[in-house]
């Protein structure tokens, strides 16, 4: 893409009504729109962040045998009332129509999926059954903050899965665990499954994932020995303490971390609700055991930023950038640099590296702040020096480390990594 045909600019100040590092960082570099407190729309640059990190989600939960679907976010208020959570969730828009039927905006989406389930599961051979979907949640937030961490409105990957015994659930709830440490090490981030309570979904054990970092919502205790971590409102240690979980190898740490996904064990709560049941092997009828699996899509795109930019901007990781390259024209008016710069431009794009070309003119100065603002992992720059000695200046966004390459060389390097 040519950044001249960008719609959106880069800005100097973030709105002054907002705190959070991630929606200042994030509008400046023209990732996000903001249209009200919780609310934001995703425009060119923000879309294709959000669409890689979907990607390597669908990636992840298609390995351990999840069913892509797409459920209504608009919902009638029965299977609500059924399941009592329409008095219950505190969070949940309701809307009236004009034909006088109410109707509820997805916050979660127990009350669509099982009676869908309870359509397609009839035997024990039905089962397991595991379907997610990517899509948006709204939530009636009283005060919604943490720019794009903590909206009204935010995009969602939700599995739910049915089993016949506990044994085979507990076999998926590691599956799912493992995957989900898979999600996050691979957009970068290093995430901690924090033993909490199930809260408004069950009274059992769940894990939410933790990212440390200072913008985060919760307080956690982990063991720097071993892998344990809890959330500081169910845990009976205090900080300081020896870790009983490694028979006090570790002493616990307390930290600030932003939750960026949860997996509950739902029992048969919701079975029971819709009288869902399927027929055993002995030719009985039994309630399937049912789990719950959330990632925020919107919210992990956040956390990245809060954890991984630095003073000039952001520093987005190669798996979910926007772009891999940032391609720096510096010609000024030099035929020899554009007609460089176009030629690496087509080499790029021929060998399927997605590249943002900075062909504006503007000073080096702002070309550069800007690049730097972006976060794209490299950037890679032409002007007479690079043209007089065959080889562009390559600078790594995260390391600042700085290499030469011919056009053979780089597209190598990124063909081959």
């Amino acid at each position: 893409m040519r950044q001249s045909t960008l719609f959106t600019k880069t800005r100097r100040e973030a709105p002054k009504d907002e705190v959070s590092k991630n929606a200042q960082l994030l509008i400046r570099a023209g990732f996000v729109h903001k249209e009200m407190a919780g609310v934001y729309s995703y425009l060119p640059l923000g879309r294709r962040v959000l669409e890689n990190i979907e990607r390597i989600v669908r990636e992840e939960m298609d390995r351990i045998g999840g069913q892509e679907i797409r459920m209504a976010t608009l919902h009638p208020s029965e299977p609500w009332k059924q399941t009592g959570a329409w008095d219950n969730v505190d969070v949940l828009f309701k809307i009236n129509s004009r034909t006088e039927k109410e109707y509820a905006l997805g916050q979660s989406e127990e009350e669509i999926v099982t009676p869908i389930g309870q359509e397609y599961l009839n035997s024990y051979k039905d089962l397991p059954l595991k379907v997610y979907q990517i899509g948006q949640k709204y939530r009636d937030e009283l005060r919604a903050k943490s720019g794009i961490m903590r909206g009204r409105e935010f995009t969602m990957k939700d599995m739910y899965s049915f089993h016949a015994t506990q044994e085979d659930f507990d076999k998926f709830y590691a599956e799912a665990k493992d995957a989900y440490l898979r999600v996050y090490d691979r957009v970068g981030l290093v995430a901690k499954a924090t033993e909490a309570s199930g809260g408004a979904f069950t009274t059992k054990l769940s894990y939410e994932f933790m990212v440390l970092t200072d913008a985060g919502e919760d307080d956690i205790l982990y063991c720097g020995s071993c892998s344990y971590c809890t959330n500081v409102e169910v845990s009976e240690q205090k900080e300081g303490e020896k870790c009983t979980r490694c028979n006090g190898a570790g002493t616990l740490a307390r930290a600030k971390a932003s939750e960026v996904g949860n997996i509950f064990d739902l029992g048969t709560k919701y079975a029971k609700d819709f009288n869902v049941t399927y027929r055993t092997q002995d030719g009985t009828d039994a309630l399937p055991i049912m789990g719950c699996f959330g990632i925020g899509i919107t919210r992990l795109m956040g956390v990245v930023v809060e954890a991984l930019s630095d003073a000039k901007g952001i520093v987005w990781p190669e798996s979910i950038a926007p772009f891999r390259v940032h391609l720096i024209e510096l010609s000024n008016g030099n035929k020899d640099v554009e007609s460089e710069a176009a030629e690496l431009y087509r080499e790029l794009t021929a060998a399927k590296i997605p590249v943002l070309w900075d062909d504006r003119e503007a000073r080096a100065g702002e070309k550069f702040a800007d690049s730097d603002l972006i976060g794209i992992p490299l950037r890679v720059i032409v002007s007479e020096k690079t043209v007089a000695s065959g080889k562009f200046e390559c600078v790594t966004r995260a390391t600042g480390k700085v290499e030469h390459k011919s056009i053979s060389e780089l597209i190598g390097h990124l063909t081959h990594e």
